[in-house]
């Protein structure tokens, strides 16, 4: 075969067809942006989610530095700043050992000097102002000068009450600038400048080796070439610096890993990669169903014009080669718009998943990553890509002679045609009209179907959140006061412990029915049986948390084997240990430290009693602990916890109201905590409710947003098809007319089509809504433990109809808009 230099008669051939084609790429270039919407949507909020999470976790751990060294003296952050593994070190003092001011008392707050690298791994940089100069300028996060009553304008005065090494100083200062606080970090920031550092550089003398006073210490954090081997890492500049990381060595210094370094990555488990899978492989189909429609109707519509190219010598290869180049084009539109407008709404979304993380409340960082656009461009080509293969095939198959004869039917061998024994109705056309091309049909209601699908198994989750879950989770009474410090999971002991006054106030409202009071403390115990191998004492003693609980809040236990003998607990010779229960409130009992029966010799600040473990109960972060974990906990009745520890300071208290009172109470409990004890706090009932309501309006949001995209790809295949058969189909119209089927009858059997197309998609969609809720939503609900299965058909009831006004008002605005000529011109135009 002779080889023709032909590639730029090829590329005028599929440029000038390209240009005729001016509604299919109109269509095409919306399908093609719509499918590049739904990647870059879910590949930005992927991205924000983790973006956001590692930078909370970033500030949460006190910077975005490797590693750190703590409390250290100049010298020594000198000698470890100079080690050639340490690229960047930021230096850091804190000037008090505390701050006092009244207004901060729910806000612990820290003050120190941070130099330029100290401000920007903290995200402390001013965003309003400047960095602090003089010995009297400061700066300071939002929140903090919010509660001091500091307006956001440089210059304006505050004063600070600060402890020094035991001193109490009242000291003035002027704002020199300002940062956002990240709304979930709980702890204020204030820093000085450098100034200031050498102004009372005799009075941040360094002593923490002697009194553990903080003021005048060092903080080195420091950052490596990468993050990978940060532990090593730390490990070798400390030790070939001349210190030591072992605690009791006397040149040992105080060191931490960054815990938000210590994944490169976010673990997913096996399930949220399936379903991740599984959600890029329903875009790529949902792309996949109008794109491959949209080329295969255009290559239909075209089918003459390559049985003429056939005819003068164009090879299939250089047919398939046209229509690549016409994909590439309208794929050249289409995805640029589809990314920007994807970023945007995948943007918009990240704020409602950061809400219902383990890190809600922190900020939203979404950074336009350049993976982002390369990953949802590189899916979008390739779902254009197998759309456009296999028209390309059938346009490089086909004969001359079989274009021609082309009448948008598919091939059928040896059937016969059937005679009609009640006349040429118009609905019964339209049905014919639609088995003529089973594929198309099939691909247009599948497309249809999908968004109806999707859209119904997002109100079957929203619906299937079980609010009485959550309670059983978070609330085992109606309300629980405590301090403010025990809610931010900083308990401490007698500093953060309930006033008296709190728990007599609220007891005093109408509507009080019964409460009692919890109390935590530390301790240990020794026992040969356990289980448990962190946390000992250097002793050799297991460290434990034990908690005293009322009779109320002792009956709200939730007991998992043993039993919950009153009168047994009440005799001080038993204990009951507390296990954690996992998302389901499943308790795995291989793994308790202790089985009942065993023997613990308990050890309180010196009183010691051998105890028999009675049962096990739920350990529960919300309800009935401090929040911490530290892989064991104890509970016994108040006044057995009372007499072996002697302490009589309550953690926090537990009641219940009458009904008709709780959002009565609810305002009461909120004015007392803001306006007469700030330093309280309290949870309730109606918090958890909030926030699984807040968890099933997020569902709806980003569910029905990704259907709401998937509902306009359907809409748009299905405007489509219909257009495409009508154009294809101008010569039959035209001759049906010219038979006498008048422009009413003509549109009635459209319209049927439409309708058919409707009543089929309303049959698919209810068969594969029930299908996949019960084959798939049902066991997924028995997995998440907020979720009790609900199937849902509301929401077919509303769309389906809409879906036959659609079906009806698609083909008639199409022939209207489409059929403006004579019966006569478009059977010449047909020619």
């Amino acid at each position: 075969m002779i080889k023709v230099k032909n590639n730029k008669a090829i590329r005028t051939l599929a440029d000038r067809n390209f240009r005729t084609a001016g509604t299919r790429n109109v269509i095409a270039v919306i399908a093609i942006a719509l499918t590049a919407i739904l990647f870059t949507s879910v590949f930005t909020m992927g991205f924000g989610l983790v973006e956001s999470i590692q930078r909370a976790s970033m500030i949460m751990s006190g910077g975005d530095g490797h590693a750190a060294v703590k409390y250290v003296r100049d010298e020594d952050y000198e000698r470890i700043k100079e080690h050639p593994l340490v690229k960047e070190m930021a230096y850091c003092q804190i000037l008090s050992d505390s701050v006092d001011n009244q207004a901060l008392i729910r806000r612990h707050t820290e003050f120190w000097y941070y130099d330029d690298v100290g401000l920007k791994y903290g995200f402390a940089e001013p965003t309003g102002g400047h960095k602090p100069q003089a010995e009297n300028e400061v700066i300071a996060d939002t929140k903090t000068l919010e509660l001091l009553g500091v307006p956001l304008e440089v210059g304006a005065p505050l004063t600070l009450e600060i402890t020094v090494h035991g001193r109490q100083v009242l000291r003035d200062f002027v704002l020199a600038g300002w940062w956002e606080s990240d709304p979930g970090f709980n702890i204020g920031q204030i820093f000085a400048s450098r100034a200031y550092l050498d102004a009372y550089s005799e009075e941040l003398h360094y002593t923490y080796a002697e009194d553990k006073s903080l003021t005048g210490t060092v903080t080195g954090y420091i950052k490596f070439a990468n993050s990978l081997g940060i532990a090593e890492n730390l490990e070798k500049v400390v030790t070939e610096s001349g210190f030591s990381m072992e605690e009791g060595d006397p040149n040992y210094l105080v060191t931490g890993v960054n815990w938000a370094y210590l994944s490169t990555g976010v673990g997913m488990d096996a399930g949220t990669l399936t379903a991740l899978a599984g959600a890029l492989l329903l875009f790529v189909l949902t792309g996949y169903l109008i794109i491959y429609n949209i080329f295969q109707i255009s290559v239909l519509r075209d089918i003459r014009f390559y049985g003429l190219l056939k005819t003068i010598g164009t090879t299939g290869r250089q047919l398939r080669a046209i229509i690549r180049r016409q994909a590439l084009r309208l794929s050249l539109i289409g995805i640029p718009l589809g990314l920007l407008a994807g970023f945007l709404v995948g943007k918009a979304l990240v704020p409602y998943l950061m809400e219902r993380s383990s890190y809600a409340g922190s900020g939203v960082s979404v950074s336009p990553d350049p993976r982002i656009f390369a990953g949802a461009a590189l899916f979008a080509l390739f779902t254009v890509w197998i759309s456009a293969h296999k028209p390309g095939k059938m346009a490089a198959r086909i004969s001359p002679m079989e274009a021609v004869r082309y009448t948008d039917q598919e091939r059928s061998r040896g059937k016969k045609l059937k005679k009609s024994r009640h006349g040429a109705k118009p609905w019964r056309m339209a049905l014919a009209n639609l088995g003529r091309n089973k594929r198309r049909t099939v691909l247009v209601i599948l497309s249809l179907s999908l968004s109806i699908v999707l859209t119904n198994t997002v109100f079957t989750l929203s619906q299937s959140v079980d609010l009485n879950k959550g309670l059983e989770k978070f609330s085992d009474s109606d309300f629980l006061l405590g301090h403010a410090n025990l809610f931010n999971h900083q308990y401490d002991g007698e500093s953060s412990a309930i006033s008296e006054s709190f728990i007599s106030a609220a007891a005093a409202q109408e509507g009080f029915e019964t409460g009692g009071r919890l109390y935590g403390s530390w301790a240990s115990y020794q026992s040969r049986t356990s289980a448990q191998t962190m946390n000992r004492w250097p002793d050799g003693s297991l460290a434990t948390a034990l908690y005293g609980l009322e009779e109320f809040p002792f009956s709200c236990l939730k007991l998992v084997d043993g039993e919950l003998d009153g009168e047994k607990l009440a005799g001080g010779d038993y204990i009951l240990e507390g296990v954690q229960a996992d998302d389901q409130g499943k308790v795995e009992t291989g793994r308790f430290n202790h089985q009942v029966g065993d023997k613990i010799t308990l050890n309180c600040g010196g009183t010691e009693r051998e105890m028999t473990v009675l049962g096990h109960v739920v350990a529960n972060p919300h309800t009935n602990t401090d929040g911490s974990w530290m892989g064991s906990a104890f509970f016994l009745p108040a006044d057995i916890y009372r007499e072996l520890t002697g302490n009589s300071v309550p953690m926090s208290y537990a009641f219940n109201v009458a009904e008709a009172q709780e959002r009565d109470l609810e305002n009461f409990l909120t004015r007392y905590t803001a306006e007469i004890e700030p330093t309280m706090n309290y949870s309730s009932k109606f918090t958890a409710l909030s926030s699984l309501e807040g968890l099933r309006n997020t569902a709806v949001l980003i569910g029905g947003s990704l259907a709401a995209i998937i509902g306009m790809i359907g809409v748009l295949n299905f405007v489509n098809a219909v257009l495409t058969g009508i154009l294809t189909r101008h010569r039959e119209l035209a001759m049906l007319q010219s038979i006498g089927m008048t422009r009413r009858q003509l549109v009635g059997m459209l319209c049927s089509e439409g309708g058919c197309y409707a009543a089929l998609t309303g049959i698919s969609s209810i068969l594969l809504s029930v299908g996949f809720s019960l084959l798939i939503l049902r066991p997924l609900s028995e997995q998440i433990w907020f979720l009790s299965y609900r199937f849902v058909f509301w929401p077919l009831l509303i769309i389906l109809p809409l879906l036959f006004v659609l079906g009806a008002l698609v083909p008639y605005t199409v022939y209207y808009a489409t059929a403006k000529q004579s019966i006569v011109e478009r059977l010449r135009m047909a020619e």
